[in-house]
């Protein structure tokens, strides 16, 4: 019974001296452990600060911000576990191939995720602007997690997935806040073309909806029956279809109110 006993304490004894001899470690690793947290949770508020400010959807910084702590947080626990001794690189391993499966997975989606993500961070176009996207021309009416929704001109809605929007020229029209409409009109021959050009800027005065710039009138190059003029004026990308219809309307009602006749291809008849 007295050996027993003597056992007991001398295992007792043993457990204690390890556990004053491990302290140290534990309470540092906790400190480790609980500066890390700290340190990640605030990290996360600056990230989501700084995405508020830059603008980013807001349905969507959440979700980044909190995946961004939970992987600062992984990294703070893997180099507290290894701090107490214990084996992570079987840990790490299994972590990395479960993200490389799921990575492989989803290949497709994340990519798309990605470029989504960059789209809402560094604003190549916002929603409402006028875009050219792989030959995709309209308005951008939403910016989702994985595509682009466009509504056209004619008004069709055409979803982009975000990483072919980003993986190709993209022509963001209202960058610039003004749009030049590109008009060709033609001119008689025997017309003057400073009489003609003169017709064609007061009727683009008309035009209310166009930009105040000074449009450009020039000759583009001669065609077999008339002389082709270059007509730009400016409009923003809310406005440019109505600059666009209102300048050719008043164009031709200026030049037939002027007695300019507009030419058109004549064929010569043949001799027989």
């Amino acid at each position: 019974m007295l050996k027993n006993t003597d056992q007991l304490l001398n295992t007792a004894d043993l457990w204690m001296q390890k556990l004053i001899d491990f302290a140290p470690s534990l309470v540092i690793s906790l400190l480790v452990l609980v500066i890390g947290f700290w340190i990640a949770g605030k990290l996360g508020s600056l990230i989501r600060s700084f995405l508020y400010k830059r603008g980013v959807d807001s349905s969507i910084i959440p979700f980044l911000t909190n995946i961004i702590v939970v992987l600062m947080k992984v990294l703070v626990l893997i180099s507290v576990a290894d701090r107490l001794g214990v084996k992570t690189a079987s840990f790490i391993a299994l972590l990395g191939g479960a993200g490389l499966a799921i990575g492989l997975a989803l290949q497709g989606s994340l990519q798309h995720f990605a470029s989504g993500v960059m789209i809402l961070i560094f604003k190549p176009y916002k929603v409402g602007d006028l875009v050219d996207i792989k030959g995709t021309f309209g308005n951008v009416e939403e910016i989702q997690t994985f595509n682009t929704v466009i509504r056209t001109p004619d008004n069709k809605k055409v979803v982009i997935p975000n990483g072919i929007a980003t993986s190709d020229i993209m022509t963001n029209l209202s960058a610039n806040g003004k749009l030049r409409v590109d008009l060709q009109v033609t001119m008689p021959y025997e017309e003057d073309f400073d009489k003609v050009r003169y017709v064609i800027r007061e009727a683009l005065d008309k035009v209310t909806s166009r930009l105040p710039d000074e449009p450009t009138i020039e000759i583009n190059h001669f065609g077999e029956s008339s002389v082709v003029l270059d007509v730009r004026p400016f409009a923003t990308d809310a406005t440019y279809w109505d600059v666009y219809y209102a300048s050719y309307r008043e164009i031709k009602k200026a030049l037939s109110g002027a007695g300019i006749r507009v030419p058109y291809p004549v064929e010569l008849e043949r001799p027989l």
